[in-house]
C-alpha cells in the first residue's frame, strides 16, 4: 500500500521519535500542510542526508572525546599535580557526557567520572549511528552516508586538536558539550530507521518512515516487500540460542565484524592518536600540538576522500589499499626509530631520520582513513542478520572498546620501552589484516541488506 493511499484512510496522530513509535509522522488531518513543507525532502538523497547530518553530531562529540586527551595531557597533568601512571590511566579509560565533570575538576576522581561517563555515551554512539544509517540509506549511497560517521570522529578529532591549541583544558571541555547539545532536540525531527519498526511489528509506521526517506514521489513497493520478506524470515528464528552461533548465517558475517574492529584497534590508530603530541616531541618536532592538529586534518581530507571512493570502488579494495598502506608506513617509522638510537642527536641524520618518522605517522594515518578507519563501522552495519543485529552488534562494539582500552593503555608503556617495536608491533597487525580481508571479507557493494545477508546462508 502506498504512503499515499494511506494518508487517504485518514491519520489524525502525529508521532515523533522517543515519544512513541519512532516515526517520524504520520499523515492525517495535517496532510496538506505537511506536503507542502515536504517540497524541501522531496528528493530522497537530501531527506536521508538531513537525517545523516543530524545524527553525524553524535560521531563528532565522539571524535572530540578522543581527541581531547593529545592536546589537554600535559596541562591537566600540570594544573592538577598528576603522576604520569595517573595521567595515562586517565587518558586510557575509553571515552561521552562527563565534559563539565572535567572542566570543574578538583582532582583525579571528576576526571575518572567524566572520562567513565563520556565512555558510556560513545559505546552507545559508535554502534547506533552506523547501524542507523545503514538502515535508512538507499543501498547506491549507503557506503558513502555510511562513512559519514568515521568523518564526523575524523572532524570531532581535528577540532579537539585544534581548539586545544588556543583555550585552556577546562574551556575545551565545556566546549565538548556542544555537539551533543544540538544532538538532542535534532533527533526529535528524523524518522525512526524503517527496518526497526517493521521488526517491531509497526507496519504503518514503517512504510510511512521509509516513504519520507525515500520522497513522497518515489513508489517504495519494492523495497517494502524486501523488508517485509527479511524481517519475516528473522521472526521465526527470532529465539536465537547459543547452538544457533555454530551455523554459518551467524558465526560468519559476526566473527567478520568483530574481526574488522578489533583489528581497527589493534593496528593502533588510536594509540597514535591519542599520544600524537608525545609520538612528535620523540620524533624531535618542537611543536607537537600544531603537528598533532596537522595530522587531524589530513585524516579529516583522507576520510573524506574514503567517502566518495567507497561506493565507486567498493570495501574490499579500500580495505586492501589501506592495510598494506598502513603496514609499510608502520614498518618505515619503526626502522626510523631504530636507527635514531645508532645516530647522535646533534647530526643531520638523526633529523632526517625524525622527519622520516613523522612523516610515516602521517602517511598511515592517512592510509587508515581511506579503509580501516571508516569500512569496518560500515562493514558491521551491513553484514548482521537482523534477528541478532542488537546483540552481535553489542558483542563487536564491545570488543573494539575493549581492545581500544588495552591499545590505549599499553600505547606509552610501550613506546617508553621502544617506539621502534611499538610500531613494528603494529606493523605485524596491519600485515595480519591484509590477509583477513582478502580471505574473509566479502564485498557488500551495490547489495541492499537483505542481499547481503543472504551471502551467509
Amino acid at each position: 500500500m502506498s504512503f499515499r493511499e494511506e494518508t487517504e484512510e485518514g491519520r489524525n496522530d502525529l508521532r515523533r521519535p522517543f515519544l512513541h513509535t519512532g516515526s517520524w509522522y504520520r499523515m492525517g488531518s495535517r496532510q496538506s500542510s505537511m506536503l507542502e513543507s515536504s517540497q524541501v525532502i522531496r528528493d530522497s538523497s537530501i531527506s536521508v542526508l538531513a537525517c545523516v547530518l543530524i545524527v553525524a553530531l553524535g560521531p563528532i562529540q565522539f571524535g572530540f572525546t578522543c581527541g581531547y586527551s593529545s592536546p589537554t595531557q600535559a596541562a591537566i597533568t600540570r594544573d592538577l599535580g598528576l603522576t604520569v601512571s595517573e595521567s595515562l590511566m586517565i587518558a586510557a579509560i575509553p571515552n561521552i557526557i562527563g565534559w563539565l565533570s572535567i572542566s570543574f575538576a578538583k582532582d583525579t576522581s571528576f576526571l575518572y567520572m567524566g572520562r567513565l561517563l563520556e565512555g558510556f555515551g560513545v559505546g552507545i554512539i559508535s554502534y547506533t549511528v552506523p547501524v542507523y544509517i545503514a538502515e535508512i540509506a538507499p543501498q547506491n549511497m549507503r557506503g558513502a552516508l555510511g562513512s559519514v560517521n568515521q568523518l564526523s570522529v575524523t572532524i570531532g578529532i581535528m577540532l579537539a586538536y585544534l581548539l586545544g591549541l588556543f583555550v585552556p583544558w577546562r574551556i575545551l571541555a565545556v566546549l565538548g558539550v556542544l555537539p551533543c547539545t544540538l544532538l538532542i532536540p535534532g533527533l526529535f525531527f528524523i524518522p525512526e530507521s524503517p527496518r526497526w519498526l517493521a521488526k517491531m511489528g509497526l507496519t504503518d509506521d514503517f512504510e510511512t518512515s521509509l516513504q519520507v526517506l525515500r520522497g513522497f514521489d518515489t513508489d517504495i513497493t519494492i523495497e517494502v516487500n524486501e523488508i517485509k520478506r527479511s524481517v519475516a524470515s528473522s521472526t521465526k528464528r527470532s529465539a536465537i540460542r547459543f547452538v544457533d552461533l555454530k551455523r554459518r548465517r551467524y558465526y560468519f558475517p559476526l566473527m567478520v565484524g568483530i574481526g574488522l574492529l578489533v583489528l581497527q584497534q589493534l593496528g593502533g590508530i588510536n594509540g597514535v592518536l591519542f599520544y600524537s603530541s608525545t609520538i612528535f616531541e620523540s620524533a624531535g618536532v618542537s611543536s607537537s600540538n600544531v603537528a598533532t592538529f596537522g595530522v587531524g586534518a589530513v585524516q579529516v581530507v583522507a576520510t573524506a576522500v574514503a567517502t566518495w571512493l567507497v561506493d565507486k570502488s567498493g570495501r574490499r579494495l579500500l580495505l586492501m589499499i589501506s592495510s598494506i598502506g598502513m603496514t609499510i608506513s608502520l614498518v618505515i617509522v619503526a626502522v626510523a626509530f631504530y636507527l635514531k638510537e645508532f645516530v647522535s642527536p646533534d647530526s643531520d641524520m638523526y633529523n632526517i631520520l625524525s622527519m622520516v618518522s613523522v612523516v610515516g605517522v602521517v602517511t598511515m594515518v592517512i592510509a587508515c582513513s581511506l579503509g580501516m578507519g571508516p569500512i569496518p563501522w560500515l562493514i558491521m552495519s551491513e553484514i548482521l542478520p537482523v534477528n541478532i543485529k542488537g546483540l552481535a552488534g553489542s558483542i563487536a562494539t564491545l570488543a573494539n572498546w575493549f581492545v581500544s582500552w588495552l591499545v590505549t593503555m599499553t600505547a606509552n608503556v610501550l613506546l617508553a620501552w621502544s617506539s621502534g617495536g611499538t610500531f613494528t608491533l603494529y606493523a605485524l597487525v596491519c600485515g595480519f589484516t591484509v590477509a583477513f580481508v582478502s580471505l574473509w571479507v566479502p564485498e557488500t557493494k551495490g547489495k541492499t541488506l537483505e542481499e547481503i545477508q543472504a551471502l551467509f546462508r
